[in-house]
């Protein structure tokens, strides 16, 4: 495996790279979140160790970026930060594992061949989204209604995404404000509705058929007419 470990305490960064070394993996270091960034972007991996609290880019944030440019490589989070709460912060963030410290290195080796494992046997990763005449580019961050180009803001851009990769089924206003939102549902906000309303607003212009449907006291349905 090539793997890149990106860890602001040396010690910690030393013992994971000596760790795999031995193992006989490839292993690239990065000690700020900028740098780390920079890596994962510019170069591909196996698999990626990142820690949370990084200087100049914490791995939230690092790793919000990272799966904005459609990277999926696989990550593991290394964290002193155990509560439930922030292992969900991590794993919505777009993690595939989450491991607390102090943490033994025989475990960490063993969570990176499970998922190893895993990504050999999943099927191709979906790089488009699409019903009727609508395609939505999760690579290039780009929607298409026929020939028009729609420019979303990211907010609007996850929110599309969710309920396209669930469409035709009904989703409720809760499960999206914890999805899309993540954080839990205020039942005295319309943020769902207003930020549906201008979805719909960009989705549907003259003469084009409507896609997003309201299901009184529901939620929202995705659907071809």
């Amino acid at each position: 495996m090539k793997i890149l470990t990106v860890e602001d305490d040396i010690t910690t960064l030393e013992y994971i790279q000596k760790g795999f070394q031995e193992q006989g993996h490839t292993v690239d270091t990065a000690i700020e979140g900028p740098d780390g960034l920079f890596l994962a972007t510019t170069q591909d991996y196996d698999l990626i160790v990142l820690d949370r609290m990084l200087p100049k880019m914490d791995g939230l944030k690092l790793l919000s970026a990272l799966r904005a440019t459609g990277n999926q490589t696989p990550v593991i989070f290394l964290s002193a930060l155990s509560h439930v709460d922030e292992r969900i912060k991590g794993l919505k963030a777009g993690s595939d594992d989450y491991l607390t410290k102090p943490f033994s290195f025989q475990e960490l080796l063993v969570r990176a061949e499970i998922l190893m494992q895993r990504k050999q046997h999943q099927p191709q990763q979906i790089t488009e989204l699409s019903i009727e005449d609508l395609v939505m580019d999760l690579v290039g961050h780009k929607v298409m209604r026929g020939q028009r180009e729609v420019k979303l803001q990211p907010k609007e851009f996850q929110l599309l995404r969710y309920l396209l990769e669930h469409q035709e089924q009904v989703v409720s206003r809760t499960l999206l404000f914890e999805s899309v939102w993540d954080y839990h549902f205020d039942p005295k906000t319309n943020v769902i509705d207003v930020h549906v309303a201008k979805l719909r607003k960009k989705l549907e212009e003259e003469g084009e058929s409507q896609l997003i449907h309201t299901v009184r006291g529901a939620g929202y349905v995705v659907r071809a007419p």
